[in-house]
């Protein structure tokens, strides 16, 4: 079965939104001592590895942007919200780490 692409959007890209006020489901899938260090506002968590017990959770009727520390995590996520029936989802490119070093160097990086 062919693997539909995931789509990516740039830390930018994710910044303008937010500066929009565009509706945007932030989903963090680390873990929560690195949700701890450093996070995006309003940022859902949901460790990876927890994901399928908490999909009901999450607002399918929503643009998701999915991220994790470099961006591999949120890559697998991404997949999988997709296969399960959403539609809206998009991988943030580099992660929470290219945030920090391309829109906002004050966030701690690890």
């Amino acid at each position: 079965m062919m693997q539909k692409e995931i789509p990516e959007i740039s830390p930018q890209e994710l910044k303008q939104k937010l500066d929009g006020n565009e509706s945007v489901l932030l989903l963090d899938v680390r873990e929560p001592l690195e949700y701890d260090v450093v996070h995006l506002e309003n940022a859902m968590l949901i460790p990876l590895k927890t994901l399928p017990q908490h999909i009901n959770g999450i607002p399918s009727d929503q643009d998701i942007v999915v991220y994790c520390h470099h961006g591999q995590r949120s890559l697998y996520a991404a997949a999988y919200l997709q296969q399960n029936g959403f539609t809206d989802v998009k991988n943030l490119s580099g992660g929470i780490d290219q945030w920090a070093a391309e829109i906002d160097p004050t966030l701690p990086r690890y």
